[in-house]
Formats: structure tokens, sequence, C-alpha cells
């Protein structure tokens, strides 16, 4: 009981301080696209619970998404896709749940847009947040079949600022979700589910829901068109009850797979809703819902897909442990092996992004069904960690500035300096690690592992050691003093996608079992360093070097030689 009491205390207190660090680092923003939507929740939009239906709070997030997306395009648009959706908390009646969207940056024909969803208790004052999203939009074409090219994105405040920088990361990402499953179940590098039969196990076809709704006006956007929001709410009713025959019980729904629309449907169509439970796990339920559109007499179209990971909790609100599935055969047996992979994804993807600054061992093991995601985060800890307000001149020399930032238990360091070559140029010699020892007495020796592709790579580097000085601060041992320290490093290396954009050249430690430490060495370990580099003018560009962690005396140490 006490154990778990502190585990409470020790939630609320990390709740607490995240939300400290967002007020103090909330901007006022006059964005032309941001769109509030605010609605009190009543017994009509609810479960037997007496919770907000996730289909209604899709619908309302799709229409304020769409309405952010339209005052930018200045034209009519359509949901392309909508990025996995976590559930934190649940709405009761009587509550208010507050929608904010605004367009991140726009691309040729498409544009992502945030969404923030959070809860506000009217009785209490407490406020909370309840999810976030990304959803993509695209124009409609006009009469001729040409496209409409969208205006770029201005942004204004810093955090517009890493938003759009980080939308053309998550767009990366976004391409490379369907190959990412591909490549794990063709390279076999998930373990294969037992679906043996159990005694105890529940058929896969005892969970099939089938279920037909004709499209009529009100469910139309103003475009005549499907409304998507409607779309995603019939398919949430649909896995519902398909999990629901799984465990006799009423589920929760935590998580949504990324939405992805294959195509439109209109007014007099028949939408079929397939669901069917494709893995029970010890205390998850994934379901797969398709659904396919048609007329009378015409053929099924595919129109979109989603994946929808459910729980059971009991009267504690801790997950229970559920019944096991028996596959069908053949399909049966592919959705199977497909849902192990997507939850590995998704384990992995948390437990990179839900590491905290001060937990040991910093780094995370790296392998090729983590990649694209630790690619993903080792960009975006970077520029986030560059985008904080805080950061305090320490020193100026020669036109370098020192800057300093301690933020819990981490120090961090950022050395800005104009150097006269382009960004280009810049990125050309700083991206190259191997040759970072002719020029950095601190690099002693730097090799390559691996080349994962053409924007990540994989360094073995060895430095001299670090040891405390008289004055309590680490500093660097002279030559021959001591043993060295290696780290093994992944290397995001990015050019920029548009205007706006800087090169990115983003270091975090891995673990990679195939490179235990060094003999003789100790091993090192980085959260986050790298280099932004931004065009200036005169063909100059401004170069941060930013570290954190165990390397962060190196820059005074390059500073004051």
């Amino acid at each position: 009981m006490a154990s778990r009491k502190s585990a409470v205390l020790k939630n609320n207190e990390e709740e607490t301080e995240e939300k400290q660090e967002e007020e103090e680092e909330e901007e006022v923003s006059d964005s032309p696209t941001e769109v509030k939507m605010s609605q009190i929740i009543m017994p009509c939009h609810c479960n037997h619970r007496q919770e907000l239906c996730v289909g209604q709070l899709l619908k309302w997030i799709d229409i304020t998404a769409c309405l952010s997306a339209e005052r930018h395009a200045m034209s009519p648009c359509v949901t392309a896709s909508m990025d996995d959706i976590n559930f934190e908390h649940t709405i009761r009646v009587g509550q208010v749940v507050s929608i904010k969207s605004k367009v991140n940056r726009a691309f040729n024909s498409s544009m992502e847009v945030g969404i923030q969803v959070s809860c506000e208790d009217l009785f209490s004052g407490d406020h909370w947040k309840v999810c976030h999203a990304y959803a993509t939009f695209v124009t409609q074409r006009k009469e001729t079949g040409e496209r409409v090219l969208l205006k770029p994105i201005v942004p204004e405040t810093q955090k517009e600022q890493l938003e759009y920088s980080l939308a053309a990361e998550r767009r990366r990402v976004r391409m490379l979700h369907d190959d990412i499953i591909k490549d794990l179940l063709t390279h076999g590098c998930i373990q294969q589910g037992d679906s043996v039969e159990f005694s105890n196990a529940v058929a896969a076809e005892k969970t099939k829901v089938e279920s037909v709704e004709l499209v009529l006006p009100p469910h139309t956007n103003h475009q005549v068109n499907t409304f998507g929001g409607q779309i995603m709410a019939w398919m949430v009713n649909v896995a519902t009850i398909a999990a629901s025959r799984l465990c006799q019980t009423h589920p929760t729904l935590r998580t949504i797979d990324m939405f992805t629309f294959r195509g439109p449907s209109q007014i007099g169509d028949r939408l079929l809703l397939k669901a069917i439970v494709n893995n029970a796990f010890t205390d998850s339920i994934e379901v797969g819902v398709r659904a396919e559109a048609y007329q009378d007499l015409g053929t099924n179209r595919h129109i979109n897909s989603a994946f929808m990971i459910f729980e059971v909790l009991d009267d504690h609100g801790k997950p229970c442990t559920l019944p096991r599935l028996q596959p069908e055969p053949l399909e049966g047996e592919r959705r199977f092996q497909e849902a192990i992979a997507r939850k590995k994804i998704r384990l992995d993807r948390k437990y990179i992004i839900s590491r905290k600054q001060c937990e040991v061992p910093l780094s995370v093991p790296w392998n090729p069904r983590n990649q694209v995601y630790l690619s993903y985060n080792n960009v975006s800890t970077l520029k986030t960690l560059a985008s904080r307000k805080k950061w305090r001149l320490s020193s100026e020399k020669d036109k370098v500035r020192l800057y300093s930032l301690e933020e819990k238990t981490m120090l961090s360091f950022r050395v800005d300096t104009e150097v006269d070559v382009p960004a280009h140029t810049a990125f050309s010699l700083l991206a190259e690690l191997c040759n970072r020892p002719s020029w950095d007495t601190y690099y002693q020796k730097c090799d390559l592992i691996h080349q994962v592709d053409d924007d990540d790579f994989l360094y073995h580097v060895v430095t001299p050691s670090v040891h405390p000085s008289s004055l309590g601060f680490l500093s660097l041992a002279k030559s021959g003093e001591g043993i060295h320290q290696d780290f093994i490093l992944l290397a995001s290396k990015r050019r920029p996608c548009g205007s706006g954009d800087s090169y990115v050249i983003a270091l975090r430690s891995v673990l990679l079992t195939s490179h235990p430490p060094t003999e003789g060495c100790n091993r090192g370990e980085v959260l986050c360093a790298g280099f932004i580099i931004q065009d200036t003018k005169n063909n100059m560009s401004l170069v941060k070097c930013i570290i954190s962690s165990i390397l962060k005396l190196h820059l005074s140490h390059l500073l004051h030689p």
C-alpha cells in the first residue's frame, strides 16, 4: 500500500513539474489558423458509464482540425490520416472538453494540423490533458483537376518554430509507417506468437462484427463527402463490440493506431464496417477495423483501416488479465503476427519517448525495429533543447558565445558561433564524423559501425577520460593519464526539408550488443548532443553546438584551451 501511494505521489509531482514547465514556456500566438472548440458533455454524448464516447470526441477533433486546415488553404480540405492517439484520461458528464487546433506546417498540397485536447471540471476548477494528435489534411482538386498549392506557414513563436521544424520529421516517420511493419515480418525481427489452441482461448471468429451504415445528408460535410469524424466514430463502435465479445465486459479504448483514409464516400453510399480481434495480450486487445463503401450494384471500395487497443479496468483502475485468442487459419495468423509487430513498435516508441533525462542508463538499445522512432526522438530532442527559453549567456570570446542551461539534474551547454562558410558547406564538414579527430582533439578515434540509411549512422567514438577537478567540476584528463571512455553514437543527419529549416546533426548514445565497452575504456553516455546550422547573410552560417550530460564540459575546454 505504501509503495502504491508513493508511486501515485511521484506521478503527481512529475505531472505538476511538466505543467509548470509548459506554463513557463507558453507563448501568446496570433496564428490565423488556430481554432478552438469547447463542448459541455451531455448524457447523449456518453456511454453507459457516463463517460464521453471516443467516437464523439473524434468527430469534434476532426471538425476542429478541418477548420484550421481550410482557414489556411482557403479551399475545401479532406482528412488524409490521423496519427496515433493515446487517450490519457476519460471525460465524464458535466465536464467541459476543450479542443485547440493549429496548422503546424504546409507542404505542397498537404498540411499537418496539431490538436490538443484538454478537460475542465467546472466544480473543482481542475484542468488536465486528455490527448494530443497530429492530422494530415489535403486540399481538394480544382474543377480543372489541378492541385491547390498551399502557401507556406510562417512560424512566429519559438513553440511554433519547433512544431514547424518537427513536422518534417514526423512526416518522414508517417511515410515509413507501413514499411516498418512489413520489414519486421519479412526479416523475422519479432518473436513468433504462440497461437496454438488453449482450453480457455476464444475463437477469433466469435469476435467478428459487421455493420452497414447508409450515408445520409447529416453524415456528410460541407463538401457532400462522408464526414471523416463520422467514419471514425462508426469504426470505434464496431471495434468496441468486437473487443466486448472477447472479454465479455465493457472495455476501455486506450490507443488508436494511425487512421489512413484511402478514398472518399458520398451520400447514398453504404458503408460496410468490419471488425475482428487480431490478438489478445495479457492486458490489452488489438482490434482491426476496415471500412468499405459501395453503391447498389457497384464493387466495394476500401476507404479506411485502423487498429484500436482496448483495456479492461478493475474497480481500482488497473488493467485486468484477458482471455487468450485462437486466430483463424491463414489470414487470422497473419493478423495475429502483425498485431505482435505493432505492439513491439508501440512499446519501443513508448520506451524511447517516455524516458526521463535522469534515467540510467541514458542509452536505449538500438535495433532495426526501433530505428525510425529512435532517429525521430534523437532529432526532436536536440531541436527541443535548442528551443528552450532558459539558456543563460555564460561567457563570450571572439564572437563565440557560451550558454548554459540547468534543468533538474541535467546541465547543458550551447556554443554559438558564426562561420565564414555557407550552411551546406559547414554541414558537409561537420557531418563527416570519421574526420572529426583531425580537427577536434577530444575525438581521439571515430569509426563508422553501420550506415543505417542515407540519414542515420552508427559510430564508435573514443575520447579522453574525465575526472573531478580541484574546483569540483569534471575536466579532461591529460594525454596518457587515466583510462579512456568510448561511446556508441547514433548520428541522425538532416538537410533542410524546406525554407526555414536548419541543417541538423543529432547525436545520442545507444546500446549495441555487438559492441560492448572497449577493453581499457569506460563506456560513456550522452543523452543529447549535436549541431544546428542556419544560413545567415553574405554566405555565412550560424553554428550552434549543443551538448548535454557527460560531454558537457568539453565545450568550455574548446572556449578556454
